[in-house]
This record gives C-alpha cells, structure tokens and sequence, in this order.
C-alpha cells in the first residue's frame, strides 16, 4: 500500500512539474513575442525619422488661395482615401514629411486653379494648376497594394521634387474622368510654359 502511494504521489508530481513547464515555455514565448513586436515597431520608427531627416527640404506644402471674387466652378470633386505619397515612379519610396505619409479620408477639388485636398486628421493641400504634371490608374503605392487600376495616381511637382499621390475613390469608376481632366490642364499649362519661353528667346534674339 504505502509503495502504490508513493508511485502515485510520483505521478502527481510529475504532472505538476509538466504543468509548471509548459507555462514557463509559453511565458518565454509571449515575451520573446512582444520583444519581436517591440523591435520591429522601433525600427519602423527609426526608419520614418530618417525618411523626415532625407526630406526635410521638402517645403511646406502650398495651401488653398485665398478666394477673390467669385469661387472658381468646380471641375470634378471626389470622396474617398488618401494612400500615400512618393517620389515619382518609386512607389516604395515614401514621402513621409508634412504629413503627407498618413492615409486617411480625403475630399479632392479640381478647378481651373488646381486640386485641392482636404484630409480628415492630417494637413490638406493644394496643388496649383502649373504644377500638376498627370494622373494614371496604377495598383500600388507607398506599399499599398489595390486592385489593378483601383488607385488614382496624381503627379505634381513641389520644391523641385516630382511628387506621386495615391487617392482611391469611393466610386472607383470615377478615376478615368479624373486622369482625363487633369490631363487636359496639365498639358494646357504646360503648352502655356513653352510658348512663355519661346517668347523670351524670340525677345532676346531681337534685342542682339
């Protein structure tokens, strides 16, 4: 009798101690977890300061005119998200400063001035007409990943920096009317360049 209740005593304190183990096992795995969370959300950190500290001639980014006069017709306005902005055709390379790395919800305005964007919980902007250089239906941007042509990719151009801004629609069959127009303006101001500048090399041709 005492020998089967020492074996029995064995067997209960070898299941404790099994017990005690594999807590201790799963208490070292939640905490090398959390240690791996921890590390990588301080390199992502790491990483958007020193993307600010690379762009940080970037300027300010340009807001709305202040009205005069009449308030110009709107050409196009759209409801949707903002995704991202990067350098021109580098859809990873993420433009971080003046917020222009946050995505949030955005209501854009296009007229004859240029596109306004007014975002919730992040700086608008506004980008003149002079300074919109297209748009073009695109899948990716700033590491988001849509649908094929589900992203709205506007190009313009800031402190000398050629700019991709990534918009999704709410209605995505809106995106088409959207490259055409700003494609209209971009190449109407863009001829405007030209013939400026052709002027002046006429004038200073004359004045030889």
């Amino acid at each position: 009798m005492p020998t089967l209740l020492a074996a029995a005593g064995a067997q209960d304190t070898g299941k404790h101690s099994a017990r005690v183990t594999d807590l201790a096992d799963r208490i070292g795995w939640i905490v090398g977890l959390a240690l791996f969370v921890a590390l990588v959300y301080w390199l992502m950190r790491q990483g958007w300061q020193w993307r600010r500290t690379l762009q940080g001639g970037l300027p300010a980014l340009p807001q709305p005119p202040e009205p005069t006069g009449d308030v110009p017709e709107p050409l196009l306005t759209l409801q949707g998200r903002y995704h991202g902005s990067t350098t021109a055709g580098e859809w990873l390379d993420r433009i971080v400063v003046h917020g222009l790395g946050v995505r949030s919800k955005a209501a854009l305005t296009l007229t004859e001035q240029g596109l306004t964007v007014d975002r919730t919980g992040a700086p608008g902007f506004h980008v003149p007409a002079a300074a919109l250089r297209g748009a073009r239906l695109d899948r990716a941007i700033a590491g988001k990943v849509l649908p094929e042509g589900g992203l709205l990719v506007i190009t313009w151009e800031h402190g000398g920096t050629l700019i991709d801004s990534g918009f999704r629609s709410d209605h995505a069959a809106e995106h088409s009317a959207w490259v055409t127009a700003i494609g209209r303006l971009s190449g109407e101001h863009l001829n405007e360049a030209v013939a400026s500048t052709d002027t002046r090399q006429d004038e200073k041709e004359g004045a030889k």
